[in-house]
């Protein structure tokens, strides 16, 4: 009796004279239950569409809502590169995504890095600060961030907060305060600001959509408090620069992820 062979599928080849089909943009979202932050999802994507047209831009979410990416990667074929919609490099991103590729081997597959922290990041928050009322000046600014119970994505928030302060007018100082698992809390981070003497302070939500921690930065006490990220043109720009960096990288593709320990 002769067995049979699975067999890993081979690159897809153009047509002759055409040059090859790039690899599938998977968006990769956290995910809420808040229609108006699905919603947002939905709109930065179409966003990143129409910047790239000649690449398929699908969306997926970890958590939540649906698709969920088991379903995402099950309806895709060929090559795919996977581009967190996070703002840091935590859990998820180290091991949920390796994990679900895992259960993908008919995929030839890339996770690019999470989108913060970054400049263009900056540039987006510093324009939801100035569409919010912040002045240029020396006014505080606390970056609202998700926060983690993994320290790389606490760091990279940190990062970020050292990045807007470089990017913001006057250079104003940025306190990056986390809405969970570690302190301080930007409601903490308004207070001790206010107890140090300064009367306007800003709160600036590091945040790609609205939903449940939006609501709750906007209670932090803050004189203003900018909007997430949403569909800005720097966010969808950084999503394909995210998309190039791990296309062309050598070393990035997983054909069969590792597990991981």
């Amino acid at each position: 009796m002769t067995g049979t062979r699975s067999v890993t599928p081979g690159p897809r080849t153009a047509a002759p004279g055409r040059p090859p089909t790039p690899p599938t943009l998977l968006a990769v979202a956290h995910g809420t239950r808040d229609p108006e932050g699905v919603a947002a999802t939905a709109a930065l994507v179409a966003r990143v569409r129409a910047l790239r047209p000649e690449l398929r831009v699908e969306h997926c979410f970890l958590d939540l809502a649906s698709p969920s990416l088991a379903e995402a990667l099950t309806r895709l074929r060929g090559e795919v590169v996977l581009v967190p919609l996070l703002l840091g490099a935590g859990y998820h991103v180290r091991v949920d995504l390796p994990g679900a590729l895992a259960g993908a081997p008919h995929l030839r597959a890339r996770v690019a890095r999470a989108l913060g922290p970054d400049p263009l990041l900056a540039d987006a928050l510093t324009d939801r600060l100035a569409e919010a009322g912040w002045r240029d000046g020396d006014d505080p600014v606390v970056l609202a961030a998700a926060g983690s119970t993994d320290p790389t994505a606490n760091a990279d928030a940190a990062a970020m907060a050292r990045l807007l302060r470089e990017r913001l007018p006057g250079g104003a100082p940025v306190v990056p305060a986390y809405l969970c698992a570690v302190g301080p809390t930007p409601a903490e981070a308004v207070a001790a600001l206010r107890t140090a003497g300064h009367t306007r302070v800003a709160v600036a939500e590091y945040l790609l959509t609205p939903g449940f921690f939006a609501r709750r930065a906007a209670r932090s006490g803050a004189c203003v408090t900018s909007a997430p990220l949403g569909t800005h043109d720097a966010l969808a720009h950084l999503v394909t620069a995210r998309y190039d960096e791990a296309r062309l990288t050598p070393g990035t593709r997983s054909e069969r992820p590792a597990p991981v320990r």
